[in-house]
Order: structure tokens, then C-alpha cells, then sequence
């Protein structure tokens, strides 16, 4: 009997295709990539037409012997990896090794793809195999070339000229320029003054709203009325034109003799379509899952992925929806047919459209999938699966399935009425509203939008007809002020590299993630807001390589590379272009000094002490220094607060750092008590012990009471593990958590493994004690502090050095 071997990436995908293939095939996983670049200088060579060097991933040596092992037993290999760019690199490394280790002989290797993991899926893909794409691997080694030149390359250079750590990245770095300038924007905004007019009517017992739309015959724009006096002249005017109470205060409900009318001049009534969402993509999958489920993009792209590979639903192992990384929104004719006889069935014939809906795939580069992400299977209703999967797989699900289905239903119809009421010949007022006539697609899935203002005409109104006098029963002058461009969210950031065309929706998660873990970035009520590392390294990269941050030249750079994947680009020039010049940038950086980079932003002059107050981001964070180190006296440093900025800090501000330590008196025994931050955070210290503070706790303004109440905490955490104490305290058994240890406050030594802690003398003790070696500090010196206004001293100078 024959014997096929297949291989996939993962285990979980390998159980699933297992089932669906006979007993003379074999399916195995990679765990993944198999081969990546060197750990060093020199993995890609541009000196020869950018020859790369790799070397096996580690920590899959053993699956890839596996591999090779079966090889050497089986007839014929098929590479059955994801069907992209990457799963087509994934499968050439593969074939490279087992050509290396010589198992292949003349063995037939087959390259099959599949969208779906399914039954009929699986098995027509083995049937039609095709040879490996040499265009779709170029390309993703181009795609790797470059992320390692400009990551090997500039990084270092961020490291020496800013800090170590720091990393930049082809597509990460223009990312995080769009979060920094945003964030710019909203620090230079200036709020502008506008009112509105509303005037509060009824109409057979239906409440409802009108708002100033003309006075004196024009329109009224939104600064119009842009203050007080203006907007109160304006009303009294049209309360009297109304026949209405003009003495009323403004906003105060009329009284029965004090109302008056507006008179309806026009009822327009009109119906309009909204039509449904086409499929998920990547980017709108991770879009929507972050407004509905507030799901992170990495977290999204998880679940996703499980769900692809395969759930057991109780009747074995299934893949529930087709490939997640794809910009296409086209869906098969099986599938269309499959989901409108769902919704007749379910929904009834009139919510199915005549013919299907078709979509347009909008994505710029849209290359990736042949489908939108959708239900392998419609008739496997969310409901129905809810017991067989995780909370988090049924709600995406859940929402994969509602947002496929609602795309080939009809349109939704709603009646939508507009109604001009005069305040005689002074003003007009408009009132919209509408109703839903027929939902259609909305019965099921209704999308959702960022920063969406709420729709003022998804209210009902009264029957009105022209002619009718309205009692006004209020008249409510508001003042507004203009808002700052809002932060991006994880949504609307991903929107908006799409519409850019900035990296690859598969890409994006990664993206966020690197952003975060790098501390360029911190999440505030789900919105990005850089931090002041994030903004040095902006301000760093579009001063000295503007070029490579350049929203457009990135754009550009991505359709160069999906050129190489459709087989109209080779990937040698294309990565010369950009290599040659990029390289003489970097050489020609190397000379800007670090303290060009990390210049100190000048607050104001220290009241007590007339010296300089400066703010600057140094090798440990924000801080801000008083002094100079020319000055004799030495500096004084202080950390930035959570929330503070080196671009924002004011001199006032600045200064109330500098309060710490706070003595908050004694305690009750008579030891010293205050606040201070130190390296590893905010603590309360009392005699020669310290409690850290908690969470919520600032220690600028922590009372004494609290502060107590944290040394309680302590005594007690510290009793709990106190195993022996000799000589009130001074030398102590305690638990560790690496074992029990002895201490007298300054040494540490570890209770020998051959006795009982519980059993030590005290001078067994203190013999440990004195045997152990000093304590070590940072750089294996000997501990030592000094108390500075602001933390500890060496620390700070570091920082400002």
C-alpha cells in the first residue's frame, strides 16, 4: 500500500486533516517555521545580491528529524501549509531541508492549498496539487530581507543614540509616527466656543426636539452663535416671535400661559436603503471584534486561528471557518447557495435578495485568500455549538456567522421624515426622525463604527402636517466646545494602515503588539497614547530618516513586493533600490551625537535654588533635573509620574516631584514613617523596613493613616513567614521563596538542605549569616544609598549622563 506524508503547521490542524484522509496517509506538523535568518551580522549579504543565511529553529529540531524520518518511509510528500505568502516559505524551507538531509530522492512533492479545512475541501485540494510558487517565496523572503536590514541596522543606532532596548521596524515605525502625530494634534488643539438652539415640542402627547437650522433667514452654521450674549439675544428674539414668555430664562420649561407655537412649514418624507457589510477580511474582522467584543487584534487573530484549524463539535474535529488571512471578500458559489438557503429557511424568501450580493474587494495590494472569512458551514448555528466551545470561540464565531449571513440577505428599508417648524419670520427649526420599515439585513447583524456621533434622526416623530402649530414647551440655548481629534483604538488604527496601505492585514496584530511591548505606546481607555520613548524615537526617525517613516514611500514600498508575488517584479532590484540608500543613511547617522537626540526640553528656573529646570528622556525614563552638571553643586533628578509627559510637564509640576521623601511622622512604636519611590516602585518605610505601596496608592498624597495601615499589611506578611526570631528580631529564620533563609536585615544566607529550619540555634544563625557573602548592588558593587530629594541618586545620574 501507498504511503503519503502531509505536512501542516500545527498539531491542531494536523488532528483535524488526519480524519479526513485515509489509513495509507500520515499527517505531521512543522510547529511552525522551520528555518529563520542567523542571530547575527551578516544574515543577509547585500554585497551578493543579498544572499540570506539560515539556520534550523531550534526549538523544532526534533519535529524536523520527525519529519525527515517519515520522509525516507513515505512515496510522495505534500505540503500542505497555510495558503499565503508565508505558509508558501514555510513549505520551501521544508523542502530545503529534506533536500539537505538527502531523504528525498526522487520522491514527488506536491504543494496543495486549501481556504477551508473540511472534508471535501481537504480532499480536493490533494487531488489538484501544484509545484511551489518560486514568486510567492521571493516575495516573502523580500519581505524578511528587508524587516531584518532595517531592524539590524537602525536598532543599534537607536540604542546607541537613545537607549538600549528600542527597536525599529519597516512598517512598526510609521505606525507608531501616526499614534505620535495624533497625539500632537490633540496637545495643540484649541478648543473653539459654539451654541446651539433646541426647542422642546409635543404633539399628541409625543415628546419631541427641534434645533435651530435658520435665524434671520440664513443658515445657521456651527459658529454662528459662539457665545453667551449672542446665543440669549437669539433666543429671547425667537421666544417672542413664537408668542412665547420672552422674560422666561433660557432652558427654563414654560408654563401653560407662558407657551408659545411654531408652525409646521414642511414635511419632507423620503426612504433610504442601508445596505449589509460584505464578509470579514483580516482588518475588518480585527476591527469589528474590537468594537463588539473588544478584543485585541493579536487576540482576534487567535481564536481565529483555532477555529480555522478545528474544533471537536461532539461528531470529531472540525475546521468552523475558512482561512483568516485574506483581503478578499469574494465568497464560492457553494457558499452563496449554502447561506440563501439558510436565510429562506430560517428568515423567510423575502429577506433574500434576487439575485446574491456581490462585493467589491476595496484593500489596497488585496492579494492574500480567494474568500472573505466565513462559516465553513452555515447550517452549524452558533447556538447549537455553544457547548463545544470557549466563550471567547462562540463569540467570534458568532459573530463570523451573523456578519456572512446578514451579507446576502435584503437591504434594510427605514422611513425617514424631516420637519421645518417657524418661529414666525425670526427663525426655523428642524426636526428629523425615522423608523425602521423593514429590517432586512438588520434582524440579524448591524455593523458598528468608530468614534460615531449618535444619530440624531433614529428617533421617532409625531404625525405632522404643514400647517400645524406646535406648542413650545422650552426653548434650551447649549453651549458646546469643539473636541481634539480622538486617540486611535486598536480598531481605527488598523483602518487607518489599511486605508494607507501600510503592511499587510496579517501583519497588523504583530504590529500593535511590538508597539506595546516596546513601551512606545500604552493602552488608555483602549486608545493608543505614546509614550515619551515612543516620541523621541518618532521625533529621531523623521528627522534623519524621514524617507523611511513616509506614509506614501511605505505604501509604495508594499506594492513593489506584492509585484514580486504576482511574478511582474524580481526581488534583487527592488531590495537594491531601497538598500543602497537606506545604507548610506544609516552610515551618515552614525555621527549625530546622543545628545542631539536626546536634548532636554528647558521648563523655568528653580524658585528656591535659581538653577535650570530641564525635562529629558534618559537610559531609565522621563525625568526631570535641576541643574546642571557644570554646576557645583550637583544635580538633582526626579522620575516622571504616570501619565506625565517630557513634552507636556510644566515648571509647576515639575517642582512637586522633587517633594520626596514625604515624612509622614512616626508610628505608634516611634519609628520614623515616610514615602519615597525607589527602583522598584513607591513604598512606605518605617525604621529600617519598607511596604510597598499598593495600586491606588500615590505616594504624593498617601495620608498617614494609609501609610499605617500598609505597614500592618507588612508586619503581618512578614509574621506569617517568620519561622524563628532571635534577639527581638534582629536575626530571623523566614520563608523564602526558594526555601528558608536566614537573615539579620543586611544578609541573606539559605538554611543548609540537611536541616530543619525550625531546629537552628542562634548561633547557628549568626554563624550562616556572618559565612554569607556581602549583598551586591547593580555591576556586582556593594550596595550603598544616599538620600536625595527625588530618588535615589545614582540612579538619577545615570539617567542624566
Amino acid at each position: 500500500m501507498a504511503h503519503h506524508l502531509v505536512i501542516v503547521e500545527s498539531p491542531a490542524k494536523a488532528r483535524t486533516i488526519n480524519k479526513y484522509l485515509g489509513n495509507d496517509f500520515e499527517v505531521m506538523a512543522s510547529y511552525g517555521h522551520v528555518r529563520d535568518l542567523i542571530a547575527k551580522e551578516g544574515a543577509v549579504d547585500p554585497s551578493h545580491d543579498f544572499a540570506m543565511h539560515y539556520s534550523l529553529v531550534e526549538r523544532n529540531a526534533k519535529q524536523v528529524d520527525a519529519i525527515a524520518k517519515a520522509t525516507r518511509k513515505a512515496d510522495s510528500v505534500y505540503l500542505a501549509t497555510d495558503p499565503d505568502r508565508e505558509g508558501e516559505a514555510i513549505s520551501w524551507h521544508l523542502l530545503e531541508l529534506l533536500r539537505e538531509r538527502g531523504v528525498l530522492s526522487d520522491k514527488p512533492v506536491h504543494r496543495v492549498v486549501f481556504y477551508e479545512i473540511t472534508r471535501d475541501a481537504i480532499r480536493d485540494a490533494i487531488e489538484h496539487p501544484r509545484g511551489l510558487s518560486g514568486d510567492l517565496v521571493d516575495a516573502q523572503q523580500a519581505r524578511r530581507a528587508l524587516d531584518y536590514l532595517v531592524g539590524f541596522n537602525l536598532s543599534p543606532l537607536l540604542w546607541r543614540k537613545i537607549t538600549s532596548g528600542l527597536s525599529a521596524g519597516r512598517v512598526q515605525s510609521p505606525a507608531l509616527r501616526m499614534i505620535v502625530e495624533r497625539e500632537k494634534e490633540i496637545e495643540a488643539f484649541v478648543p473653539r466656543e459654539y451654541w446651539s438652539i433646541e426647542a422642546d415640542l409635543n404633539r399628541a402627547g409625543t415628546d419631541f426636539t427641534g434645533r435651530l437650522h435658520q435665524l434671520d433667514g440664513d443658515k445657521v452654521e456651527q459658529f454662528t452663535i459662539n457665545n453667551s450674549e449672542t446665543a440669549e439675544s437669539a433666543s429671547r428674539r425667537i421666544l417672542e416671535a413664537a408668542g412665547a414668555d420672552a422674560s422666561a430664562a433660557p432652558g427654563e420649561a414654560l408654563g401653560e400661559g407662558a407657551r408659545g407655537e411654531l408652525r409646521v412649514t414642511r414635511v419632507e418624507k423620503k426612504q433610504r436603503r442601508r445596505n449589509p457589510a460584505a464578509p470579514f477580511i483580516t482588518s475588518t474582522l480585527q476591527q469589528e471584534a474590537s468594537r463588539k467584543l473588544r478584543f485585541s487584534a493579536q487576540q482576534t487573530m487567535r481564536i481565529a486561528q483555532q477555529l480555522y484549524e478545528g474544533v471537536d463539535t461532539g461528531n470529531g474535529t472540525v475546521g468552523l471557518i475558512t482561512y483568516m488571512r485574506t483581503d478578499s471578500v469574494n465568497l464560492s458559489q457553494e457558499a452563496i447557495q449554502g447561506l440563501r438557503s439558510l436565510i429562506e429557511a430560517r428568515f423567510g424568501k423575502d429577506k433574500l435578495p434576487a439575485t446574491p450580493n456581490q462585493y467589491r474587494t476595496r484593500a489596497k495590494n488585496a492579494q492574500e485568500a480567494h474568500e472573505g472569512i466565513r462559516p465553513t458551514d452555515p447550517e452549524r448555528q452558533p447556538e447549537a455549538l455553544k457547548g463545544h466551545l470557549s466563550d471567547d470561540q462562540y463569540r467570534l464565531y458568532d459573530l463570523i456567522w451573523k456578519r456572512t449571513v446578514a451579507c446576502q440577505m435584503i437591504h434594510a428599508t427605514i422611513d425617514t421624515v424631516s420637519v421645518d417648524l417657524a418661529a414666525g419670520s425670526t427663525a426655523n427649526f428642524r426636526a428629523t426622525g425615522s423608523t425602521i420599515r423593514d429590517p432586512g439585513f438588520m434582524a440579524v447583524y448591524k455593523e458598528d463604527g468608530d468614534d460615531r456621533a449618535a444619530d440624531a434622526s433614529e428617533r421617532i416623530l409625531p404625525p405632522l402636517e404643514e400647517g400645524d402649530q406646535i406648542p413650545l414647551l422650552a426653548l434650551r440655548p447649549e453651549q458646546h466646545f469643539t473636541e481634539p481629534p480622538p486617540r486611535y483604538s486598536e480598531a481605527s488604527l488598523v483602518r487607518t494602515l489599511e486605508e494607507y496601505g501600510i503592511g499587510r492585514p496579517s501583519t497588523y496584530a504583530s504590529i500593535i503588539s511590538t508597539l506595546q511591548a516596546r513601551n512606545y505606546v500604552t493602552l488608555e481607555n483602549r486608545r493608543f497614547k505614546p509614550t515619551d520613548t515612543g516620541r523621541v524615537v518618532t521625533k529621531f526617525l523623521t528627522e534623519h530618516f524621514d524617507r523611511y517613516v513616509d506614509y506614501e514611500f511605505t505604501a509604495r514600498l508594499e506594492d513593489r513586493l506584492d509585484a514580486i508575488s504576482r511574478g511582474e517584479s524580481e526581488w534583487v532590484p527592488v531590495l537594491r533600490e531601497f538598500w543602497d540608500p537606506f545604507h548610506e543613511r544609516v552610515e551618515e547617522k552614525q555621527q549625530v551625537s546622543r545628545g542631539e537626540v536626546m536634548k532636554a526640553r528647558e521648563l523655568g528656573t528653580d524658585p528656591e535654588s535659581g538653577r535650570p529646570v530641564t525635562a529629558r528622556l534618559g537610559r531609565y525614563g522621563p525625568f526631570v533635573q535641576i541643574g546642571t552638571r557644570e554646576d557645583e553643586e550637583k544635580p538633582r533628578f526626579a522620575s516622571l509620574r504616570p501619565g506625565q509627559s517630557i513634552d507636556t510637564i510644566g515648571l509647576d509640576e515639575a517642582l512637586a516631584l522633587f517633594t520626596l521623601p514625604r515624612d509622614l511622622g512616626t508610628t505608634p512604636e516611634g519609628l520614623p514613617l515616610s514615602v519615597n519611590i525607589g527602583r522598584f516602585g513607591p513604598y512606605v518605610r518605617f525604621g529600617d523596613q519598607f511596604a510597598s505601596l499598593k495600586k491606588d496608592d500615590d505616594p504624593y498624597t498617601i495620608e498617614r493613616d494609609r501609610a499605617l495601615e500598609l505597614v500592618e499589611e507588612k508586619k503581618e506578611n512578614i509574621a506569617r513567614r517568620t519561622i524563628q526570631s532571635f534577639d527581638d528580631g534582629a536575626l530571623t529564620v523566614m520563608k523564602g521563596r526558594f526555601g528558608p533563609y536566614v537573615t539579620d536585615g543586611r544578609k541573606r544566607a539559605k538554611v543548609p538542605k540537611d536541616r530543619e529550619a525550625e531546629s537552628l540555634t542562634r548561633d547557628e544563625c549568626q554563624a550562616l549569616v556572618d559565612e554569607a557573602p556581602e549583598p551586591k548592588g547593580r555591576g556586582g558593587k556593594r550596595k550603598t544609598t544616599t538620600k536625595r530629594r527625588g530618588g535615589s541618586s545614582s540612579r538619577r545620574q545615570s539617567a542624566g549622563s
